[in-house]
């Protein structure tokens, strides 16, 4: 099956994008089909293979895409910005998998767009393989995200700080690509009309139970809250990092949206940071679950007229439900720690035990101590120890854990079940991408292979870096 596009964004929501076409590729090339996708949506892998290079590199484009760039707003960095869009990337259309799930099938780094803001609107291989190899991780792991189907060199060497890097183009499939900050570009403009057809098309795509509720605005954001909650702490359970949780990277779906400067944390320290530019820290690990309520809190700015004509009644209706979501949070972050921890079931005390173990964490590799808790559980001591210089810490931590799990011989393999072997390590990942720079795609795919496995155990694929690799720094790709 090929895409059979529709496009119900465009004909229900004029005004929030721009008809644009991808620059063409002078000479396209294949790199990357991820066929298990595919199959999965039901497209045929055979018709990918023969027309993947010029279907989504822009060279050519699949029967019935009509290509948009979308227009969004956001705060980036806590800074506003009335007018952001797709700089890179466009929109092909929409298209059904086999259960019925509507996705979006989109380009990045397919050329200049109208939101460019001086940007030339390519990308280089390395970034796109990265997405690549990171969103189908993350999908391995369970955790909601948008999937890369291909990545497709240009045949164009771009300039970018590193030299000149061979140009690439993805191809990205989404529940949608509506953003907190594609409600900001409505409000900022005082078009409540658009905004509401908005959120009455994003309700209908994405949550439509609540078609039917008398107050689907308000319910509208009580179920992105629950979304982005569980999202945010799946993300904090596996030690992953965004990098940029602008409100324009913050996808209405509840799935995980635009991999740049991202990273898994090694050594746990909770105020980890990688990307190159978030100099203050303000994305953090720590800082994720606060992130998230201030991005909701600007989603709520954009629904007050919705939700009540009293602007004083609509903002109060919006700060109950904006203090609750630390609540919420909390107890999405306490539910992936007792599965990480195998405890069974809630009780009593568990917070406790959970905030009593980070601090006791620090510098400690943050996947490869679950794993271990695994064996110390089933009286194998030594692989836990060696992970820690000092283990007094977590020395007076551990007979706490081991007296709410008791006895349970199921504990090791809840274990083992709920913590991954295997991540996207960072040196990993680097290797990986540093050789198909090179033309050598081998070790891409072997890495690919393994995240596809996480809890399977890989020798070469689990282990943390040696003391060489030194201080990681990620990067926006532009």
């Amino acid at each position: 099956m090929s895409f059979a596009f529709r496009h119900s964004y465009q004909q229900s929501l004029p005004g929030s994008y721009l008809d644009h076409q991808p620059d063409r590729a002078p000479d396209p090339a294949l790199v990357a089909l991820n066929l298990p996708l595919a199959e999965e949506l039901g497209l045929d892998p055979d018709l990918l293979q023969r027309e993947g290079a010029n279907w989504f590199s822009g060279a050519s484009l699949p029967p019935g895409a009509v290509p948009v760039a979308l227009a969004y707003a956001g705060h980036q960095f806590g800074g506003f910005s009335p007018t952001l869009g797709d700089g890179r990337a466009h929109l092909l259309g929409e298209f059904s998998g086999p259960d019925g799930r509507i996705w979006d099938l989109q380009l990045k780094g397919s050329g200049r767009t109208p939101f460019s803001r001086g940007g030339d609107g390519k990308a280089a291989l390395g970034p796109m393989l990265r997405e690549y190899l990171i969103s189908e991780a993350m999908a391995a792991l369970g955790v909601p995200t948008t999937r890369s189907l291909a990545v497709v060199t240009t045949g164009e060497q771009i300039p970018r700080d590193q030299g000149l890097l061979p140009g690439a183009v993805l191809a990205r499939v989404a529940a949608s690509h509506i953003r907190v900050g594609t409600f900001q570009f409505f409000a900022a403009r005082g078009e409540g009309a658009k905004l509401r057809a908005l959120a009455d098309y994003a309700i209908k795509r994405h949550y439509p139970e609540l078609s039917d509720n008398p107050e689907p605005y308000l319910a509208f954001f009580d179920a992105v809250t629950q979304r982005q909650a569980a999202l945010i702490a799946a993300w904090m359970g596996l030690g992953f990092i965004h990098g940029v949780m602008n409100t324009d990277n913050m996808a209405i779906s509840g799935e995980t949206i635009d991999y740049g400067p991202c990273a898994f944390m090694d050594e746990f320290a909770a105020g980890t940071v990688f990307s190159s530019i978030d100099r203050q820290g303000r994305y953090s690990w720590a800082n994720q679950p606060h992130i998230l309520t201030w991005n909701l809190a600007r989603l709520a700015e954009t629904l007050l007229p919705l939700i009540d004509p009293d602007q004083e009644r609509a903002v109060e209706r919006l700060n109950d439900r904006l203090q609750g979501v630390a609540g919420l949070y909390r107890e999405a972050w306490l539910a992936v720690m007792r599965r990480k921890l195998g405890l069974g079931g809630a009780q009593e005390g568990d917070g406790a035990l959970i905030d009593d173990l980070l601090p006791a964490l620090t510098g400690a590799d943050w996947t490869m101590f679950y794993r271990r808790l695994a064996d110390w559980a089933e009286g194998r001591p030594e692989g836990l120890r060696a992970l820690f210089q000092d283990f007094s810490a977590i020395g007076a931590w551990l007979p706490r854990w081991q007296a709410r799990i008791g006895t349970d011989p199921g504990a090791a393999a809840r274990l083992r079940a709920a913590n991954p072997a295997v991540i996207a390590r960072n040196h990993r990942v680097e290797e990986a991408l540093a050789a198909a720079t090179s033309g050598d795609m081998r070790p891409f795919h072997a890495l690919l292979a393994a995240l596809r496995q996480p809890f399977s155990e890989h020798d070469s694929y689990g282990q943390p870096p040696g003391a060489d690799f030194g201080r990681y720094v990620t990067f926006c790709g532009t």
